[in-house]
């Protein structure tokens, strides 16, 4: 499979704090990504500068040839950056939902916005998403309707109606009730299936076990290991991916 996106070299600081040290990282098209580590290890910084939510403070990201170096300034950085985010959907850990416009408002105003797309075109593809991930019935309900879990499928299919290359999942299961995460869950393995590349931050290990094609475990900053899921679970090589694993299975227990 051909590489989807290539970080190279990526550095982030917040002042003098040094939160992504040199990583490089390549994703193969339909490969399925977990990310792990403990709070403060730069997990979700990491999604956040790959569609430059945050800047990057040194190397550069490409998604599907398109290249921005961090050293980039200007209008030419301002087009690739704006390219790049219409090839990488994001969910994020807070659904992010417009509470005054209803689901399908809500999932069509990126495609109408961004897109310039014709809005009966994007209600169409709006509906399409929403059927997907099985909330076509709730399409003129408002946020404040529907459960957690509904919203971050809500959240799932606006980001799906983008038409992404690449999804980012940044912990999207930790805002929900525990009876709630396995909806999403769902959602999210059936576009693994439907080989859909995706780099998901998570802290459920199931999810990781049964549909990551690679596991990372990101520590201060930089990756300490990385490798299928059988290898990092069974057999970590790494004293702090042993102990991560510890915690977690402590967790679970």
């Amino acid at each position: 499979m051909s590489v989807i996106l290539k970080i190279s070299n990526l550095d982030k600081f917040f002042g003098r704090l040094h939160v992504l040290r040199n990583i490089s990282l390549d994703v193969k098209r339909s490969e399925v990504i977990c990310i792990i580590g403990r709070s403060g290890s730069g997990k979700s910084t990491l999604l956040r500068c790959i569609n430059f939510l945050e800047e990057p403070s040194a190397g550069e990201i490409e998604v599907e040839g398109l290249v921005a170096k961090a050293s980039l300034k200007g209008k030419e950085r301002r087009e690739l950056v704006h390219a790049i985010r219409l090839k990488t959907g994001m969910v994020f850990q807070e659904f992010n939902l417009f509470p005054h416009m209803s689901v399908l408002e809500n999932v069509t105003e990126g495609p109408i916005t961004v897109k310039k797309m014709d809005k009966g075109k994007a209600i169409e593809l709006a509906e399409i998403y929403l059927d997907r991930v099985g909330l076509l019935d709730k399409k003129d309900e408002y946020p404040n309707r529907i459960s957690g879990g509904q919203k971050q499928r809500v959240a799932i299919a606006r980001a799906l109606a983008m038409e992404p290359r690449v999804m980012l999942f940044d912990e999207p299961t930790s805002a929900l009730d525990p009876e709630l995460i396995g909806e999403v869950l769902t959602v999210m393995k059936k576009l693994a299936k439907e080989g859909m590349t995706m780099l998901v931050v998570t802290h459920e290990m199931g999810f990781a076990r049964d549909v990551a094609d690679r596991v990372i475990i990101l520590g201060e900053g930089h990756i300490v290991e990385q490798g299928p899921p059988a290898q990092i679970f069974s057999n970590p090589k790494h004293a702090q991916t042993k102990a991560l694993i510890e915690r977690y299975r402590s967790a679970e227990s």
